[in-house]
């Protein structure tokens, strides 16, 4: 009999995975990312075109006499999932590679192969694994797998959840298979001013970055809100949601603005932005900081918007700020990003 499991993160008989090169057993697949190395060994870490996993992987080999299982061999080996895609493409990739680490007896002498399946608005199209034996240590046996989305029609949106299979075989032992699945990608050619299909991890939040150089008014008013106004939306604990609803856009932009005085060159900027699901629409009151001209009292309560008068200009720029934005990033009605201040 024969057995194999694939558990999250480094057991205390594996050794961790260093960055390998740029040809894998012979394989044109990718080196991981830095920040995959660093992190990905408590679940699946991720980017928005980009997303890691590193995983053990467990093998046992045992014999039944008399209804008594006597083990005969074990191994372990990391494994590294890594899948990338494209914002403009319609293909993405899913590789794999596995590192055997430690083990005895006969599961030393096995031999690893590997294949793929597809769920969802996708489909294979190319699969290949570097099959051989699982010694000697620390060597690397990698596949690499491409997909197109089916997600292409004018308005469609779809997710694809791809695995790869990996397979023990031994002589005198049934093969034993673990699959090694990758977190859904989603693909979509329904984002606003975009005129083809692209792909996303859509749980990832992206960071809308406002430079405090080039627009200090409205960089100002965020950090505030932010940092001063327990306003959400800068960390990835607390992101904000996009909304693409105009009747919750225009609730949010009256409620916060609609009362706002008339001062030359100044507009009212709210804070969670208008375009999101944090808005007045969804409850809490407003607030106001020193020199924004609003006759609002000060809070540090995280339901609510902050309201500030700022340079109109910088004001009327964030709107085609937040449109790019949400266009290079493909961030859809739902999805979760973050606003940051930058330099």
């Amino acid at each position: 009999m024969s057995c194999l499991e694939a558990v999250p993160g480094i057991s205390g008989d594996a050794t961790k995975r260093q960055q390998a090169g740029p040809n894998l057993a012979g394989l044109d697949t990718l080196p991981l990312p830095q920040w995959c190395i660093d992190n990905a060994f408590t679940g699946v870490w991720a980017l928005r075109t980009d997303a890691c996993e590193v995983l053990t992987l467990h093998y046992w080999t045992y014999t039944v006499t008399d209804g008594v299982e006597t083990l005969t061999g074990e191994l372990s080996s990391v494994v590294s999932s890594y899948a990338y895609t494209s914002t403009t493409l319609t293909t993405f990739a899913h590789q794999v590679d596995a590192s055997p680490a430690s083990g005895w007896g006969d599961a030393l002498r096995a031999t690893i192969s590997g294949n793929t399946t597809a769920a969802g608005a996708c489909v294979v199209d190319s699969s290949t694994f570097d099959t051989g034996p699982v010694q000697p240590f620390n060597s690397l046996r990698a596949g690499e797998a491409f997909f197109t989305t089916t997600a292409t029609a004018p308005g469609a949106v779809g997710s694809c959840t791809t695995t790869w299979n990996l397979v023990y075989t031994n002589a005198g032992y049934p093969p034993a298979t673990a699959g090694v699945p990758m977190t859904p990608i989603r693909c979509d050619n329904a984002t606003a001013g975009n005129n083809s299909a692209g792909c996303v991890i859509p749980w990832y939040a992206s960071a809308l970055i406002y430079s405090s150089s080039l627009y200090p008014d409205l960089a100002s008013h965020v950090s505030r809100a932010q940092r001063l106004g327990g306003l959400p939306g800068n960390s990835f604990a607390r992101p904000l949601t996009r909304t693409t609803n105009q009747n919750i856009i225009d609730t949010n932009r009256n409620r916060a603005c609609g009362d706002a005085p008339s001062i030359a060159d100044k507009s009212c900027d709210e804070y969670p932005i208008a375009r999101s699901r944090q808005g007045l629409s969804s409850g809490g009151t407003r607030r106001t900081f020193d020199n924004c001209d609003f006759n609002l009292p000060r809070s540090t309560d995280p339901a609510g918007v902050s309201v500030c008068m700022i340079n109109a200009t910088e004001n009327n720029a964030q709107g085609g700020l937040n449109t790019q934005f949400f266009r290079r990033e493909r961030v859809l009605d739902g999805d979760p990003f973050r606003v940051l201040v930058g330099a």
